[in-house]
């Protein structure tokens, strides 16, 4: 009997957030492969980020939808999203 599911594979758009060990500050970026896209910041092939590095992954997020990916990236960048983030992020900063 056939499924009624399809089999395609569900494209996700992971939202993250990278410190720099270097200078402590944050990097907000998204991407559809996060751990291709963490080994490029490391390696220096970003940038943007280049002389920040070493980086450590401190949190990400994923979407279904690439438009809602942009749009939340874009917030965390802002001065709400930096808010939450503190928020959310409250545990890890008391380390």
């Amino acid at each position: 009997m056939p499924s009624s599911t399809t089999s395609r594979s569900k494209v996700y758009y992971c939202i993250y957030v990278l410190e720099s060990m270097k200078d402590n500050k944050r990097y907000i970026g998204f991407t559809i492969n996060l751990k291709q896209r963490i080994r490029q910041h490391q390696e220096g092939e970003s940038f943007s980020t280049r002389y920040r590095r070493p980086f450590k992954l401190i949190y990400a997020e994923l979407c279904t939808n690439k438009e809602d990916a942009v749009r939340r990236e874009k917030y965390l960048k802002e001065t709400g999203g930096r808010r939450f983030l503190a928020k959310r992020l409250k545990s890890y900063y008391k380390q």
